[in-house]
């Protein structure tokens, strides 16, 4: 017999433990689309950036779907699309950018690699 879904959603915010691993998964699917869609955006292959950054396609996607990347993970992705990772502390009464050294060494290494 089906149910309807409001029947299982209920079910599953009944249960904490179970809605928490619900949102877990949101948030990580969020944060997957945001990289997609940048590569996307920026008209580019998963197959294409695997050559630019010496990986596989697998590989492109899992960075894609990670929940939690290295700041050098990212700068690279980022770099091997052609841009540059910039980090700034925001704070209600200013924004502050922060130096990561590793940032700049990744952005140059693709700059001479271009």
């Amino acid at each position: 017999m089906p149910k309807k879904f409001s029947e299982l959603a209920d079910r599953v915010t009944a249960d904490p433990a179970r809605a928490a691993r619900v949102d877990e998964y949101e948030r990580a699917i969020d944060e997957a689309l945001a990289l997609a869609a940048l590569r996307e955006l920026l008209e580019v292959t998963q197959a294409r950036l695997a050559d630019t950054l010496r990986v596989t396609q697998a590989n492109v996607s899992r960075i894609e779907h990670q929940h939690d990347l290295y700041v050098s993970t990212l700068a690279t992705y980022v770099a091997a699309l052609g841009g540059r990772l910039e980090i700034t502390a925001v704070f209600p009464e200013r924004e502050i950018p922060i130096d990561v050294p590793a940032v700049d060494e990744v952005a140059a290494e693709f700059a001479a690699a271009r």
